[in-house]
């Protein structure tokens, strides 16, 4: 009788030892993904979503406003069509042309560059430009109001100015930086961009 006792004895010990190896758990169990995507402060798994739009230096609200009303609107071509906007603007303005300025400038813009051209004129003055190096532009903004896109570029250039005047005559290399706000009507047919701001800018 007392050997039973001891049998059924050791028989419980081993059972119970079999008990706290098998019911374990060993390695990750299904029910672990829930708990630890539930728990605060756990890494979240990472979810398949669009690349980030690309930069283009400017507001993407701006591009994409004017992309939404112009699809063909395309940022290489409107730049290398504001560059020879430019020299043709400079050109023209120290050659007096003004039937050239009025196909590029807004009203309030030719009026400004025509009461410099009179005053020129009238000092006996004349000049001529010649560029350097091809300007460089760069778009700073873009936005539309309304029916109107507006893009203001910002341009480096460097050209010699030759003038003539009472004085005599002058040779003057400059280095410019200037911000220019081209301006069109979304709401016609016409792509023509028109220059109706200048400021000065840092080089």
């Amino acid at each position: 009788m007392l050997e039973l006792i001891i049998f059924a004895g050791l028989a419980a010990i081993v059972l119970y030892q079999l008990y706290s190896v098998l019911g374990r758990r060993v390695g990750r169990q299904p029910e672990d993904a829930s708990t630890a995507e539930a728990r605060p402060g756990a890494p979240e798994r990472p979810t398949d979503r669009p690349a980030d739009p690309a930069d283009d230096g400017v507001a993407l609200s701006g591009l994409a406003a004017i992309r939404a009303r112009d699809p063909s609107f395309d940022i290489d071509r409107f730049l290398s069509g504001s560059k020879q906007a430019y020299e043709m603007t400079v050109r023209a303005f120290a050659a007096g042309d003004r039937a050239t300025l009025r196909n590029l400038l807004a009203p309030n813009v030719m009026a400004s560059f025509e009461t410099a051209i009179a005053q020129r004129e009238n000092e006996g003055g004349t000049e001529t430009v010649e560029f350097l190096h091809p300007p460089r532009a760069d778009l700073e903004k873009a936005d539309v109001e309304g029916d109107f896109a507006r893009a203001t570029v910002r341009f480096l250039a460097e050209f010699r100015s030759r003038t003539k005047g009472a004085e005599g005559e002058a040779v003057d290399d400059r280095r410019t930086a200037e911000l220019w706000t081209f301006e069109r009507n979304l709401s016609n047919r016409d792509p023509n961009w028109i220059l109706v701001h200048v400021d000065a800018a840092e080089a």
